[in-house]
């Protein structure tokens, strides 16, 4: 793990039969920001609720940045495997260029509305901000080159589930980061 999220360096690239030099952007995985093992193993319950949330549909929601800094949506599919929560974006699609340029997102889970007069029994929502890291060897991955487009694990810095209690009467907001851990917050 590295210490941290974006280097640029000067680098030799060939270029057919010479050298030549040219910025090459390097992102490794930063240890202060985990992974999604690192949620499971520090809050188990609260995370087998947010990956039910999220499997419970396969069309989510990604909101990333566009280079004048406004933001953009798009949906997407993502998987937990192998400890790290992953999504992809096709070749040439522009939310794959926004997280190239800016690695900040905004991951929304299916979203399913209370049944009305059982509000208690509604699971919530589920939301993962972070940032995007290439899938690449160095980070653990061997499938990093797909034909079909580019993949990206996150490093997680804070997933929400926001539900109604028991009662149904009030917000539930239970939030999770690296720094403080696991609270949760009720709202009128």
């Amino acid at each position: 793990m590295g210490e941290i999220l974006h280097k640029t360096r000067n680098a030799p690239v060939e270029d057919g039969p010479e050298l030549s030099a040219h910025r090459l952007d390097v992102r490794v995985r930063c240890a202060a920001v985990p992974a999604w093992r690192a949620i499971e193993e520090a809050e188990p319950e609260f995370a087998g609720r947010v990956r039910r949330l999220f499997d419970a549909g396969r069309h989510m929601t990604i909101a990333t940045l566009r280079a004048d800094g406004s933001p953009r949506i798009s949906g997407i599919e993502c998987e937990f495997a192998d400890g790290d929560l992953r999504f992809g974006s096709m070749t040439g699609a522009r939310k794959g260029a926004d997280l190239e340029r800016d690695a900040r997102f905004a991951l929304h889970g299916p979203t399913f509305h209370p049944e009305e007069g059982k509000e208690s029994e509604w699971p919530g929502e589920a939301k993962i901000a972070g940032r995007a890291v290439p899938a690449s060897p160095e980070n653990g991955d061997e499938a990093s080159e797909d034909p079909g487009g580019e993949m990206f694990v996150a490093d997680i810095t804070e997933v929400v589930i926001t539900r109604l209690n028991a009662e149904a009467t009030k917000l539930v907001v239970e939030s999770w980061t690296p720094q403080r851990g696991l609270r949760s917050v009720e709202r009128d």
